[in-house]
């Protein structure tokens, strides 16, 4: 998140949280339902002004919930910013400039693009401000300009149902951190009960956070990631992954990932409300395939199978440790700073091998701040694994 955008979130209902505990998640997700709403409006109500969204010309809503107003201003995030480029075929970076030097230039070229097709319609995805009883709105968020057939499936409810899952599964297990920003939401879960020795994986290697030895811990336990966007940025997921208990180094498995896309039907023009009926269906499916996947991937066999795949090529020693750094870094896109925490992670790891390159991936990951980042880094680890492999 740039600065500009950083700034702004203060004075919004905090919405973002990087390893923090499940019940700090629950609660800001339960603050953002109150505030949430969706609507869906034609291109004819939208505007920009001072660089923000403003909503006119919308009829208050009357909703199970009482009296919405939508009418107001909503500042947007980056990722809103991102969409309203999409939408109306603004390049991004074109976007972003003039957001950061010419605000005026930037209302202008947005409200142009949307009075040439002003019935088209979009679903804007925002959180309310706080406002005193019979004051005039507070300025909101807009989180997100959504194509009119979006499907809605909430982070809150995506969660409670994926941890029923969890349970039905019938397996123990911890959630070890939970991340939430403007694009996704990730909620780590590991089993200690599924823990496979890894002798072969991480012989010589030091935690870079404190030294322990992989010799005297050569433990890996069982564990996943549940993720969902509320704004378009990806599925709803469970992607499994492994943890090295020496350094908490987490390892997702992306190639086994179980995930169910927001695609819906086109919704009516208005505040946008799902039936129970129709909610307890879509979370249903959650909860069952979320059972599934736990059944799956917190298992001895599963996690033996996927380790045996890795230490082929975890073995292959690395005799030029910048060169192959920078080789694998540059082959996926790694900018420089994030290259040179990866090298000095390789370093004091101490393991000169293709494993050890994956390893200064993942534990690189962790001391990123910006949780979207860390996700993509971690990601990383098995291309990176491969790529260091390839180059010797």
């Amino acid at each position: 998140m740039t600065q500009q955008y950083a700034e702004r979130a203060t004075t919004a209902a905090p919405r973002s949280a990087r390893n923090a505990d499940l019940r700090d998640l629950v609660t800001m997700l339960e603050d953002h339902r109150e505030r949430k709403l969706d609507v869906v409006m034609s291109a004819s109500a939208l505007s920009f002004r001072d660089g923000n969204v403003q909503v006119e010309g919308i009829e208050r809503q009357i909703t199970a919930g009482g009296v919405t107003t939508v009418d107001g201003t909503y500042r947007p995030t980056a990722v809103a910013d991102e969409h309203v480029a999409e939408k109306l075929n603004i390049p991004v970076s074109y976007l972003r400039r003039m957001r950061a030097e010419n605000v005026p230039l930037l209302d202008e070229n947005v409200n142009a693009w949307l009075r040439k097709d002003p019935s088209r319609r979009f679903m804007l995805r925002a959180l309310r401000g706080d406002s005193a009883p019979g004051a005039a709105p507070a300025e909101g968020v807009a989180r997100a300009l959504m194509s009119d057939s979006y499907k809605v499936m909430d982070n809150l409810d995506i969660l409670f149902a994926a941890l029923e899952g969890v349970q039905e599964a019938g397996h123990p297990t911890d959630v070890t951190g939970c991340d939430l920003t403007d694009r996704r939401m990730y909620v780590r879960v590991e089993s200690k009960a599924v823990e496979v020795m890894a002798p072969e994986l991480l012989s010589g290697y030091r935690s870079p956070f404190d030294g322990r030895s992989g010799n005297e811990l050569p433990v890996v336990s069982a564990g996943f990631v549940i993720t969902n966007s509320e704004v378009g940025s990806g599925a709803w997921s469970v992607t499994p992954r492994v943890v090295m208990q020496v350094c908490t180094n987490g390892l997702t498995l992306p190639m086994d990932v179980m995930r169910a896309v927001h695609v819906g039907a086109k919704h009516g023009e208005g505040v946008v409300s799902w039936s129970q009926e129709t909610q307890k269906k879509e979370l249903a499916v959650i909860t069952s395939k979320t059972a599934d996947a736990v059944r799956t991937f917190l298992s001895r066999d599963y996690v033996e199978a996927k380790l045996r795949e890795i230490q082929a090529a975890a073995g292959k020693p690395v005799a030029e440790p910048t060169k192959t750094i920078e080789h694998v870094t540059s082959a996926l896109k790694v900018n420089k700073e994030t290259r040179d925490t990866i090298l000095a992670h390789f370093v004091r790891g101490g393991q000169m091998t293709a494993g050890g390159v994956m390893q200064a991936v993942t534990s690189t990951a962790q001391t990123l701040a910006d949780a979207d980042q860390a996700a993509a880094l971690e990601a990383l680890a098995l291309p990176a694994l491969t790529a260091a492999a390839a180059h010797g």
